[in-house]
């Protein structure tokens, strides 16, 4: 239990997110849900990811953020399935 608690404290900060270790859904916006959601999948230390549309319901504000999370994990050569909209991405 202590070595997953250290792994989901440095996948959250890896994504900036750790100052909301110990926050409900409720209190996180859009962009920081999606941000966990990865948390979650890369914890299982997945050798590729699958994005479906992952900012298709965010606000254009949230964006920004999931996107650089996205790119940190190409820049760190995590293999990645990218299904989006995003013309500029």
């Amino acid at each position: 239990q202590a070595e997953a608690l250290v792994q989901a404290e440095q996948l959250l900060e890896r994504v900036g997110l750790l100052d909301r270790k110990d926050a409900y859904p409720r209190q996180l916006s859009g962009g920081q849900k999606q941000r966990i959601a990865i948390v979650r999948a890369l914890c299982m230390n997945p050798d590729m990811m699958l994005f479906d549309e992952v900012t298709a319901a965010l606000d254009p504000e949230m964006v920004r953020e999931v996107l650089d999370v996205i790119l940190g994990l190409a820049k760190q050569g995590m293999t990645m399935v990218m299904v989006t909209h995003e013309m500029g991405f």
